[in-house]
């Protein structure tokens, strides 16, 4: 029974730590077909709290996702592209409550024993959060916002890389307003 419980929370655990939750914030004032080119907003990006290879990571999948959505890589963008990123370090503590009657020997005179076991799981982990912004180039405007929390996982770089991928696929997917997921 306790290693059901273990299995089953370590499935929970881990599914959970997989996810990026996702949201959007955008102008209903803006038509947002007529969005057809992009280029990166390279002051914006400068200030990102993150390493230099991971500022590279996050604008190869951002470029890998807008030319995949039909946008167009331009000198001269309707849009620019920026984002920036926070993280904080959470924990998590779950007690198990198992309180469970047996036949048996033990101190009990009636040969009835009681056993309580708490077990306390303490895990540690990383939640970052990546914004990424879409700016109207003429207006000089934030015209959207998507937002990407999720746990992070660095424990090399190709999990890395493919974390990196999964947070921006799941907020570019989201763009443009309206669109279904």
């Amino acid at each position: 029974m306790k290693k059901l419980l273990l299995v089953t929370f370590s499935v929970f655990l881990l599914a959970s730590c997989n996810t990026v939750k996702v949201v959007t914030d955008y102008d209903t004032a803006v038509d947002f077909n007529q969005y057809k080119t992009f280029a990166f907003y390279k002051t914006g990006i400068d200030k990102a709290d993150i390493s230099t290879l991971d500022k590279k990571r996050v604008l190869r999948a951002l470029e890998t996702e807008l030319l995949a959505q039909g946008f167009t890589k331009s000198d001269n963008p309707d849009m620019l592209v920026s984002f920036f990123t926070k993280s904080r370090r959470q924990v998590n503590v779950n007690q198990n409550n198992n309180f469970s009657w047996g036949w048996g020997w033990g101190w009990n005179p009636w040969m009835w024993g009681g056993m309580n076991n708490n077990n306390i799981n303490v895990s540690e982990y990383t939640e970052g959060t990546l914004f990424v912004d879409f700016i109207d180039k003429n207006k000089k405007e934030l015209v959207w916002q998507g937002i990407g929390t999720g746990a992070l996982k660095i424990d090399n770089v190709e999990k890395k890389q493919e974390r990196i991928q999964l947070f921006v696929k799941e907020i570019i997917s989201r763009f443009p307003p309206g669109k279904e997921k």
